[in-house]
């Protein structure tokens, strides 16, 4: 029987803030619009169709988390994923999704 991962208490809160943060359908798209190519913020804003604050807002809590990363370039800052292990875990979730399914349940026991 698999005994499942073992990590400290402060990781366990880090991990838990990371999904609570993602769990924002804002920022989920933010990151997602983040994956492929760094992005501005205003690129963001419009893509999304939201004010630039309200885009830096939620860039800045990612960033805080380590879920983005930032590029100066001259005057403009632009953000991206740069970790391959958030851009693995959610392209993989984002294959998930993108699947389907039959939507039956498997009960335990």
């Amino acid at each position: 029987m698999a005994t499942g991962v073992r990590i400290d208490e402060d990781e366990v809160v880090e991990l838990a803030e990371m999904f609570r943060l993602m769990s924002d359908p804002t920022r989920l798209k933010i990151i997602l619009a983040c994956l492929d190519q760094p992005v501005s913020v205003g690129a963001t804003a419009e893509m999304l169709a939201i004010s630039p604050s309200l885009v830096s807002h939620h860039l800045r809590l990612l960033r805080a988390a380590r879920l983005l990363q930032a590029d100066r370039r001259g005057r403009q800052v632009f953000y991206m994923v740069g970790d391959p292990h958030i851009r693995s875990m959610l392209t993989d979730m984002v294959d998930h999704v993108a699947e389907g399914g039959d939507g039956e349940l498997i009960e335990a026991g």
